[in-house]
């Protein structure tokens, strides 16, 4: 991958037999010990003249762009690699959904990135704030050249391939006016999106950054009585995700799951979100009101959004069964047990799921290394549904617990090998002690005397000196001297 979210700000490759590093490979051809390889795309422009070499190395700030050996009239540079960046300067009309992804489309690697077209003079519209909207746990508030906006459509899908860069642009939304306008300002940009292979359109999603517009726009909007809407008795928000600080907030995301909406036929790729009272009371607060689905597979119902419209102050919301998790006295006696030693806890995300009527709430749990390499292992799993809760070592076993039994639900985690459980209100019997052994090497009466000996001279030797006494002091010495000198000779 030559261009990807974290590449370097510029790289210079080709020129050269395997000058550059592909991986760390024992018994390669190189000495290091180090597999090789060579740029052979065109992702660049040509370092082919002294001219260009001297403007690239001012530009960059780099005087070996200009004096390396290693730089060759075949060489090629690479910047302006991160896929959002290589979007924006082929269609700087559009507004960037902020998570491009990675997909293997006919065995290479593209980036997928979602471009909307925004205004904020679409007539008898709300106006929200983009950056406002689109900011949760994972996404800080970015900064757009146009942040309030009354109009958004997610008329362009581009690819970035991930080895050579190059660019293309899918008319996604061809029915879009202000595409259809800039198309005439930048003619033969756009490719239609029929066009997608069918690799490609398998991986295209529904976007995230559209979603959380769709979702703030329906916490108020949702409501049809005019004197409801007017006196936002009746409003929703996004609840705050429940594993972010308290003391800094920030909302949960939305999130991509494969389930079976209430409604339809089968499961599917969807993006969900939930919604909570906006109100100022906190036992309201976290009371599930609203459960938004959207389609995310491409097809007919592609973007279709399903919101279920819940009861009041029945059932829970994530923060209430956040909180029932941490209450649990068998959950914390657990939780404190992974904790101990150099270990810390991180809980997962907190997934809401319709199912059976209600829904439940799954959340893994995961421990990982306070050490310098190491990386998290899933050790838990927490689930809820109503008033009950369990916490098993798979969801299969936290399900079958929860539901007191077979839930007839198969996981994909059967297989696991669960951990030993400690139980600590359950200690152990203590063992019987045994006899000392004997020890191997007989030590004589004199022995033990010239070592005893010298542990009182040197007892004597440390008193006298904290007592200021020198004189004392030289006579502990002499006696310590000749008590280890009659230890020696006895042992030989």
């Amino acid at each position: 991958m030559y261009f990807g979210e974290f590449s370097p700000l510029y790289s210079i490759v080709g020129g050269g037999d395997n000058l550059e590093l592909d991986f760390p490979s024992e018994g390669s051809e190189d000495q290091a010990g180090n597999a090789t390889y060579t740029f052979t795309g065109d992702g660049g422009p040509a370092l082919d003249n002294v001219f260009k070499r001297l403007l690239y190395a001012i530009k960059f700030q780099s005087e070996q762009i200009f004096l390396s050996e290693a730089v060759t009239d075949d060489s090629q540079i690479l910047y302006d690699r991160n896929p959002l960046e290589r979007v924006q300067k082929a269609a700087p009309y559009l507004t960037l959904d902020s998570d491009p992804y990675p997909a293997i489309v006919d065995g290479r690697i593209v980036w997928i990135v979602d471009g909307y077209t925004t205004t904020a003079s679409y007539p008898y519209s709300t106006t929200v704030a983009l950056s406002e909207a689109i900011a949760d746990t994972y996404t800080p508030a970015p900064a757009f050249p146009l942040d309030q906006i009354n109009y958004i459509r997610n008329s362009v899908k581009a690819t970035v391939d991930a080895y050579d860069g190059s660019v293309t642009l899918y008319a996604w939304d061809t029915e879009d006016p202000i595409l259809q306008t800039w198309q005439k300002v930048f003619p033969n940009t756009l490719v239609d999106a029929g066009e997608m292979s069918e690799a490609l359109l398998s991986h295209v999603r529904y976007p995230a950054d559209l979603f959380k517009v769709q979702r703030n726009i329906l916490g108020a909007y949702h409501v049809t009585d005019p004197g409801s809407f007017f006196s936002t008795e009746d409003e929703w928000r996004t609840p705050n995700d429940p594993t972010s600080l308290a003391a800094a907030p920030t909302l949960q995301p939305p999130y991509y799951l494969t389930m079976q909406v209430p409604g339809a036929d089968a499961p599917g790729f969807t993006l969900y979100s939930t919604f909570i009272p906006r109100t100022a009371s906190e036992n309201e607060r976290n009371v599930l009101t609203g459960y938004l689905a959207a389609n995310a597979d491409p097809g007919e119902d592609y973007g279709k959004l399903t919101l279920l419209t819940l009861p009041s102050q029945t059932i829970p919301g994530p923060g209430q069964v956040q909180n029932q998790f941490s209450s649990d006295p068998e959950v914390a006696n657990q939780l404190a047990l992974l904790e101990r030693g150099e270990t810390e806890v991180l809980r997962g995300n907190l997934l809401t799921l319709p199912i059976g009527g209600g829904f439940l709430y799954v959340q893994p749990v995961y421990v990982r290394s306070t050490g310098e390499t190491s990386f998290p292992l899933l050790r838990k799993v927490l689930v809820a549904f109503g008033d009950s809760i369990a916490f098993e070592d798979t969801l299969d076993e936290a399900l079958d617990s929860l539901f007191g039994g077979d839930s007839g639900a198969d996981a994909g985690d059967g297989d696991v090998e669960p951990t030993d459980p400690i139980d600590p209100a359950e200690p152990t019997d203590p063992t019987e002690p045994t006899d000392p052994a004997e020890p191997g090497v007989e030590i004589s009466a004199a022995l033990a005397q010239a070592l005893q000996d010298a542990r009182q001279a040197l007892l004597d030797r440390e008193a006298a000196y904290a007592a200021n006494d020198l004189v004392a002091a030289a006579e502990a010495d002499e006696r310590l001297q000749e008590a280890i000198e009659r230890a020696l000779a006895l042992s030989e």
